[in-house]
């Protein structure tokens, strides 16, 4: 995944001192479509996260290790289109300062808003139109309340905080475009959100293609990835294709996660994991999961 390289003492404050009119803070959930809900859980559970609460009204189960959650959504209403079989992001929730008065301002700014709908017992939380079917949530209860207490039931017996294994904790998102369409993405994510463009020739990890957008927060990046100029067959389909853990030491980590079931691509003469990084084989057990140093 491409990254500056490692950062000077004070990057983080200078980061954090670019516009950020919405007081985002990183992300508070990814969430994951699924008509297998099981078998992305075994995925998850192999990386650590664990099982922690029930939606009350539907069927969505929340998991978490560390500071990291993600929700696993196999819920459908009779009118909704099916579920992938393959677990795809359908939605990214953003932490941010205000929840109404960001989502009032992105709305104002061109953003399309979701309307929602929402049971008794649950929560109102805003929403607009992200890349492909995906959405971008807005949620401001985080700390001591927050929005699970609301919506789920936590599971008996189960720590509610699991720490994360091998220092693991989120670092960005990887994004697909269309061909042509950088200028177009890095303007959605950098005026409604304050996200910058970093150098094109800054990199990082073992995948180094596509442009790299900061968050104003200095705590997440966001990757977008055209095809291949010289691709025979263009994929017109824009979607968030993976997340990206960061690890201080991606060597350890991936120790560690061989140990607990996790396959790794390992190519000699393409992408296998080193000290910048490593990338989760893709199966129909779970979705593919990248890992890159990150000395924050």
């Amino acid at each position: 995944m491409n990254r500056p390289a490692p950062l000077p003492k004070d990057s983080r404050e200078a980061l954090g001192e670019l516009p950020n009119p919405l007081g985002l803070q990183g992300i508070e959930f990814i969430e994951y479509a699924t008509a297998k809900p099981q078998t992305l859980g075994q995925s998850l559970e192999r990386l650590g996260f664990r099982p922690v609460a029930r939606h009350r009204s539907r069927e969505v189960l929340l998991y978490r290790q560390g500071d990291m959650n993600i929700i696993v959504n196999a819920h459908r209403a009779p009118e909704d289109p099916p579920l992938p079989d393959r677990a795809a992001i359908a939605a990214v929730a953003f932490r941010v300062r205000d929840a109404a008065s960001a989502y009032r301002r992105v709305l104002e700014l061109g953003a399309w808003g979701v309307p929602t709908q929402v049971e008794v017992m649950e929560l109102n939380i805003p929403a607009i139109h992200g890349v492909g079917a995906s959405r971008i949530y807005f949620v401001d209860r985080v700390g001591e309340f927050s929005i699970y207490d609301v919506d789920f039931v936590p599971i008996p017996t189960v720590d509610p905080r699991p720490p994360a294994i091998a220092n693991l904790h989120l670092f960005g998102i990887v994004q697909y475009i269309g061909f042509d369409r950088l200028a177009d993405w890095c303007a959605f994510y950098g005026e409604l959100f304050g996200f910058a463009e970093l150098p094109a020739e800054q990199s990082f990890g073992v995948l180094t293609q596509g442009r790299i957008l900061a968050s104003p927060c200095g705590t997440l990046y966001w990757q977008l990835i055209e095809p291949a100029p010289d691709a025979i067959d263009i994929d017109p389909e824009e979607l968030l294709q993976r997340v990206a853990f960061g690890t201080p030491d991606v060597l350890a980590s991936v120790a560690v996660l061989k140990a607990r079931g996790v396959d790794f691509v390992e190519s000699p003469s393409g992408v296998h994991s080193g000290s910048r990084g490593a990338l989760t084989r893709p199966s129909d057990t779970g979705p593919t999961f990248e890992f890159v140093h990150d000395p924050r």
